[in-house]
């Protein structure tokens, strides 16, 4: 009788369970019998495992096999079990030392020539595996690079299952030949979706740091939106636009995740890590430490959006958009249920989806853009009389936004159509990306000091109660919203927002704690109501004296 066992991973979302592949031989009529809760894929790796071993030149053994994967209450799903498979066969067989094989984690998909394919969710399968102590791992060659990403364990990289056996056997490693020049790989084809990519807006390319595609001195004027976009930036706070078709919504949307800063080495695996569960990690990137930006369309369900589908759950759009940028273009296109299943996340930072399957928890701390037109036309405006929508269609059109969602949002700005003047204007442009990148920079180390040695590391983290009691504004500087609390204008979550708020533009001038005009611009980026403050966050940290609206000098 013949024993060997080997060490794979399970993954249930981007949470991963290490599983003892085991595989024994008996004396009787030749079988191989799966066991351990395998979904459909991972049964059929019976015969895509028998053809490897064949075809890479091992002799299949002719007697009763069993492979049990444990612990057997867990399920598991995929083909990146295959590896695992055939490396426990192959030692119950005594083609390899048993006793090598018990302390590696196995990964990869096999085909039935032999070569090992990549599979998705590499890096937290291997994170699992650090996690649960161990420190060898035999991944696909491709994609040892997104494995190499964790610290203290050894990764082995392999084209073919011929190769692997000569390294275990410690014989000589046979050469595999190219593939032609000129062609995709098409072991790569493991690592994406069908579907998914740059063409669906759900991708972390075009946050590239001071993209040059994406320059904020490309939006003409907008000085009141171009401020918010940099608190939004620099206190992580959601931002809403609100103005007619082709004033720069979509422009500022799409230059905000250049202006944040880029991730730390933390953020930079979470990310990468549910990037790589969806099938998204960008071709020979294996880490993403830029922002990623996501913009799904308004028709997107709300599986889509949050997360879920059918059997084991996969991260939504909220999930891909974390520590980067979720925009929802045409917001009140969406469907209200959907746009209300964001109101959890917005809160908490993860979600949580249950399903017969199981339970999944997926990370999604995002920042959200909200965009939308005044009305159906799009041209309603109290200073003009061009829209032609009635009073009832534009009522109905601005209450598909609900009003605890709205609740949740820090910055509400109104984007003015651009004049003539504007786009005529030949003179300097406004700020670029760099330069508000610095401010955003430097307002966020602020903020890093001043909440050194607690869980948060931005102003829109901070909870309301450690705001109220712990970070007190300059005496009589929240006089303004407290009345304005009285009267309901504000929620008390809305009070808290504005503090936050204010806490951020205190950052960005370089107040050690907010006065009474942070706290005053901070109300009217909260509420949209013009109150006269200058709309100014420029060069030498100062508000200047220009008026709300008008370019940038």
């Amino acid at each position: 009788m013949g024993f060997a066992r080997t060490c794979s991973v399970a993954l249930v979302g981007v949470e991963g369970v290490v599983v003892e592949v085991q595989a024994d031989l008996e004396p009787g009529v030749a079988a191989f019998t799966l066991v351990g809760l395998p979904d459909k894929s991972l049964t059929e790796s019976r015969d895509r495992v028998r053809a490897a071993v064949v075809n890479s030149g091992g002799e299949w053994p002719q007697k009763k096999l069993t492979v049990g994967l444990s612990p057997a209450s867990v399920p598991k799903a995929g083909s990146g079990f295959d590896l695992a498979v055939a490396s426990a066969v192959l030692g119950a067989s005594e083609r390899i030392d048993p006793r090598v094989l018990t302390d590696i984690v196995m990964i990869g998909e096999l085909g039935l020539d032999g070569r090992v394919r990549p599979v998705r969710g590499i890096l937290p399968a291997v994170l699992a595996a650090a996690d649960a102590g161990y420190e060898q791992v035999v991944v696909p060659e491709c994609a040892a690079a997104e494995a190499s990403l964790v610290p203290g364990v050894s990764v082995l990289g392999v084209r073919s299952l011929r190769q692997l056996i000569a390294i275990l056997a410690d014989e000589p490693v046979p050469e595999e030949e190219p593939d032609e020049q000129g062609r995709p790989d098409p072991l790569l084809a493991g690592l994406r979706m069908p579907g998914t990519g740059a063409a669906t807006g759900m991708h972390s390319l075009g946050a590239a740091q001071h993209d040059q595609g994406h320059d904020l001195a490309d939006v003409v004027g907008q000085r009141s939106a171009r401020t918010a976009v940099e608190v939004a930036a620099a206190g992580g706070h959601h931002l809403f636009l609100e103005g007619p078709p082709g004033a720069g919504k979509t422009m500022l949307a799409e230059r905000l995740p250049a202006v944040l800063p880029r991730l730390t080495r933390q953020d930079s695996l979470e990310v990468t890590a549910v990037h790589s569960v969806a099938g998204l990690l960008p071709p020979g990137k294996p880490l993403i430490d830029v922002a990623p930006y996501c913009a799904p369309h308004h028709s997107a369900t709300m599986q889509s959006l949050v997360g879920g589908g059918p059997g084991i759950a996969r991260p939504g759009a909220v999930s891909l958009a974390h520590r980067g940028v979720l925009f929802l273009d045409e917001t009140p296109e969406f469907s209200g249920q959907t746009l209300d299943a964001l109101r959890q996340p917005l809160e908490a930072g993860h979600v949580v989806i249950a399903r017969s399957a199981g339970v999944v928890r997926f990370p999604a701390r995002f920042q959200m853009v909200l965009a939308a037109n005044p009305c159906p036309c799009g041209r309603f405006s109290l200073r003009d009389s061009l829209c032609e929508c009635p009073p009832s269609a534009i009522r109905r059109y601005q209450a598909r936004l609900s009003g605890p969602l709205l609740d949740r949002v820090d910055l509400r700005v109104e984007v003015d159509p651009v004049s003539r003047t504007e786009l005529a204007h030949r003179g300097p442009g406004g700020e670029s990306t760099a330069t508000v990148a610095d401010r955003v920079r430097a307002a966020r180390e602020r903020a890093a000091v001043r909440l050194a040695g607690t869980p948060w590391r931005t102003n829109s983290e901070v909870p309301g109660r450690e705001l109220r009691t712990r970070y007190h504004a300059a005496p009589g500087a929240m006089d303004d919203a407290e009345r304005n609390l009285e009267r309901g204008v504000l929620t008390a979550r809305g009070l808290d927002r504005v503090l936050r708020v204010a806490w951020t533009v205190a950052d960005l001038v370089g107040h050690d704690r907010p006065d009474a005009g942070d706290v005053a611009l901070a109300l009217q980026l909260r509420t949209g109501v013009p109150r006269g403050v200058p709309m100014a966050l420029g060069a030498g940290g100062a508000r200047g004296a220009q008026g709300a609206h008008g370019a940038v000098a």
